[in-house]
């Protein structure tokens, strides 16, 4: 499958899910947070979101194995490659020790985050972020860095 423009598309998983996408510059297109509310509405919705993106060169999840197959099922369905990510692995690259030691603080420093990209973005400083939204920013940005459309 031809990605002519190429995306990347950033899901902290859940049924209250972040989701993020990114071009090949590294440019945040859109985020959100989205709740489906049951397994079988965000299995319906799924090939839906993926295909509306582009569909994407790549698809980053983190979080419930049981919900990520369902994306991972669906991203492979539209030809896009699929990267698997603890929230150990994203936040060893992307955030300071200090930032890490407790898992409140790592949600902190993934809001900090996410609004500093958002604002390099141009996009408009959301007065609310949902920690979903921001931590799929983040996870987004280490994705772009490990497949190689960034430099760390």
């Amino acid at each position: 499958m031809s990605h002519e423009s190429s995306t990347l598309l950033a899901i902290d998983l859940g049924l209250r899910s972040g989701i993020a996408l990114f071009d090949k510059s590294g440019r945040l297109l859109r985020y959100r947070s989205t709740n489906f509310g049951s397994r079988g509405r965000l299995k319906k919705a799924v090939y839906r979101l993926i295909r509306d993106a582009g569909p994407p060169e790549f698809v980053v999840v983190e979080g419930s194995r049981d919900l990520g197959s369902i994306w991972e099922k669906a991203a492979a369905k539209q030809g896009a490659t699929v990267i698997d990510v603890t929230p150990e692995t994203w936040r060893k690259v992307l955030l300071e020790p200090r930032q890490r030691r407790s898992g409140v603080d790592a949600k902190e420093a993934a809001d900090e985050l996410a609004r500093e990209i958002i604002a390099a973005h141009g996009g408009d400083s959301p007065t609310s972020l949902r920690h979903d939204a921001a931590e799929a920013i983040a996870i987004g940005y280490w994705g772009l860095i490990e497949v190689g459309w960034l430099e760390r």
